[in-house]
């Protein structure tokens, strides 16, 4: 064990018998925000009844993350009890793997991931955003979730872009299976005793259903397009690409491997773009001075016309909006660690075998590097200012060697989707207030309501 001479992590203080696990389970992100701001920038919490208490390190600087998830990566690792639960929900594919595996799977993935690659896929994601708002009632004002939309839009998009053709049946299953998912995997995630899966619990049961369900849509699938004789570079859908990369060194997916990486794109591919363009358009709704410059940069660089890849630079303010949407509301507010030997975070000594948890939803919100945090400006990221912060002050797509191979179609996808939404319409938000609670990614525990006009030219 290596040997530290920082000081011990102040705890949280919590109940005589259970600890915090019921502030985790009930608002674990007001948890980690009550130890940030009571005890500093690395904090002990424990949490479960005696002789099955659980301690986790909360840790909220921006060093810190960068410590965990870039300087010292390899000293944290991918094995806490949720990535644990994540990995037999949805196997190991590039979210949960590691080792030689993730650098496998990473070094077949990543060519399909390059800026080249992802740009064209803008006109697949402008068909979508057309697609729905045809769908809306445009005859005067009419209300409408914007998560919920965003949610349905982002995950048509990712299965277009994922299976061509093969969009409606896999985003069927995805919508009715996806949140019994979630809900399963943060149960077991926080219970102090679990029940083996196979068990035959009313719980496991159901969950085993929609996993299968899950399984069969994404198999069927790729079992059609590796019996359609299709040759090899006719297609351009992803589940294609994935199925044709191969390397000399690392072979290739085989269709258990494919089934994985589809679930965790179907996941982190929706999930992560509909948060940030749903909480972007919420947040629109609440700040009309906000949404006038908006709908000005809109206006005068694409005059009507749809947007593509190329705008995205000439989009800076749009771009403004969605970086401070996903400020407020990270899509992955929490990121687990394991460490595999004992260091030092912030001056704490951090025990071998810990668990530690960096914290976008807190280290967004951090005072040292945020004025007035709660407050809405999209001038936080101007270039001069993004410039004076340490990098790990927003680090909403993670950080170091495990940062999300998909950034940039999120951003593209939220950028696209925003300048086309914001050319059609006004929003006024009818919720002013979204609870929120963190499942696998950041959800809504209530409607987000907007009231949108058609504009008028």
């Amino acid at each position: 064990m290596a040997t530290t001479t920082g000081a011990e992590a102040p705890e949280l203080a919590g109940r005589p018998l259970l600890g915090s696990l019921l502030d985790l389970k009930n608002d674990s992100l007001g948890t980690f925000l009550r130890a940030q701001r009571e005890h500093g920038d690395v904090v002990r919490i424990t949490a479960g009844p005696p002789g099955m208490r659980a301690t986790v390190y909360g840790v909220f600087s921006a060093a810190g993350a960068q410590q965990v998830l870039a300087g010292e990566s390899a000293n944290f690792r991918k094995d806490n009890a949720f990535y644990q639960e994540i990995r037999e929900s949805f196997g190991n594919g590039l979210l949960t793997s590691q080792d030689e595996d993730y650098l496998r799977q990473r070094r077949l993935v990543q060519p399909l991931f390059t800026k080249r690659h992802v740009d064209g896929y803008a006109a697949a994601i402008a068909a979508e955003v057309t697609a729905l708002t045809a769908e809306w009632d445009e005859d005067g004002a009419f209300t409408v979730d914007v998560l919920q939309q965003m949610a349905r839009l982002a995950l048509r998009a990712v299965a277009r872009i994922l299976f061509g053709t093969d969009v409606d049946a896999a985003v069927e299953v995805v919508e009715r299976c996806f949140p019994e998912v979630g809900a399963y995997v943060l149960r077991r995630g926080y219970s102090p005793l679990k029940t083996p899966r196979d068990w035959p619990t009313p719980g496991n049961r159901r969950a085993a259903a929609v996993h299968q369900a899950l399984y069969e849509v994404c198999d069927r699938i790729i079992a059609d397009r590796r019996e359609s004789g299709r040759a090899p570079g006719d297609g351009q859908d992803l589940l294609t690409l994935l199925a044709e990369a191969e390397s000399a060194e690392d072979g290739s997916f085989s269709a258990t491997e494919l089934r994985e990486q589809v679930l965790v794109f179907l996941v982190a591919g929706h999930e992560t773009t509909a948060t940030s363009l749903g909480f972007a358009l919420h947040l629109l709704g609440l700040h009309p001075e906000v949404r006038k410059r908006a709908h000005e940069e809109v206006d005068r660089v694409l005059a009507g016309r749809t947007p593509g890849a190329a705008d995205l630079d000439s989009l800076p303010y749009v771009t403004q909006v969605l970086k401070e949407a996903m400020r407020l509301f990270p899509a992955a507010p929490a990121i687990g660690r394991r460490a595999v030997a004992a260091t030092e975070i912030d001056g704490v000594t951090v025990p071998a075998g810990a668990d530690v948890i960096v914290v976008p939803w807190v280290t967004h919100r951090h005072p040292a590097y945020w004025e007035d945090p709660e407050r809405f400006d999209p001038d936080r990221f101007t270039p001069e200012a993004e410039a004076a912060r340490p990098r790990y002050a927003w680090f909403p797509f993670g950080g170091g060697p495990r940062a999300c191979i998909g950034q940039h179609f999120s951003m593209l996808e939220s950028v696209v989707a925003l300048a086309m939404l914001l050319q059609k319409y006004e929003f006024e938000a009818v919720d002013t207030e979204v609870p929120v609670a963190p499942a696998i990614t950041l959800q809504a525990a209530g409607p987000a309501r907007c009231r949108l006009r058609p504009r008028t030219a």
